[in-house]
């Protein structure tokens, strides 16, 4: 797997320390990328399948939620990092994760073809930083926010290490707040 140093404050937004703060600082991104994709689904696929569907609090994602969280989370992250390490550095839009679960019908999906698609997003983003140019992971952009105020200044390598990041915090909620 290639090595891609962990970025530094200033590469990612403030709130994103969570993030990074769960992340080695071994440059093995993609391979823990891999290994954690393989962890969560051998954990969730464990789990009984009443817990798959279960709120802790009704405003709560469900895990089946959460899992399509994580896919539309990374292919925009994913694609954020391709706009910015092909040098293109327009500023682009967040996007409203509460919109896209309850748009996304999770809770109607067999957990089968969620982790096909999850498989197949995964592969594909290792993919594009596994081929990336080596320049090219210092390259960054900016995000817009609602009020059209930019904000967010990101590196390709901190987009790398939001993905990976991102994707522990929920599985250490979903340990903590669904199956305790």
């Amino acid at each position: 797997m290639r090595y891609i140093k962990k970025p530094v404050k200033g590469e990612y937004p403030e709130y994103s320390h969570i993030y990074m703060d769960l992340l080695e600082d071994d440059g093995m991104v993609l391979k823990h990328l891999w290994e954690n994709f393989v962890k969560i689904k051998e954990f969730v696929y464990a789990l009984p399948k009443e817990k798959l569907e279960y709120r802790y609090a009704d405003d709560k994602w469900t895990i089946k939620e959460i899992l399509v969280h994580l896919i539309d989370d990374e292919r925009i992250f994913a694609y954020r990092a391709l706009r910015y390490a092909r040098n293109d550095d327009t500023p682009l839009h967040g996007f409203d994760q509460d919109a896209y679960a309850k748009n996304s019908k999770a809770n109607e999906r067999s957990l089968e073809s969620i982790f096909d698609e999850y498989e197949s997003v995964r592969r594909s983003t290792l993919t594009l930083f596994k081929y990336l140019p080596e320049e090219s992971f210092m390259r960054g952009g900016k995000g817009v926010d609602i009020d059209g105020s930019i904000i967010n200044q990101r590196t390709v390598r901190g987009l790398a290490y939001h993905i990976a990041g991102h994707e522990l915090r929920h599985f250490n909620i979903i340990k903590e707040r669904y199956v305790n």
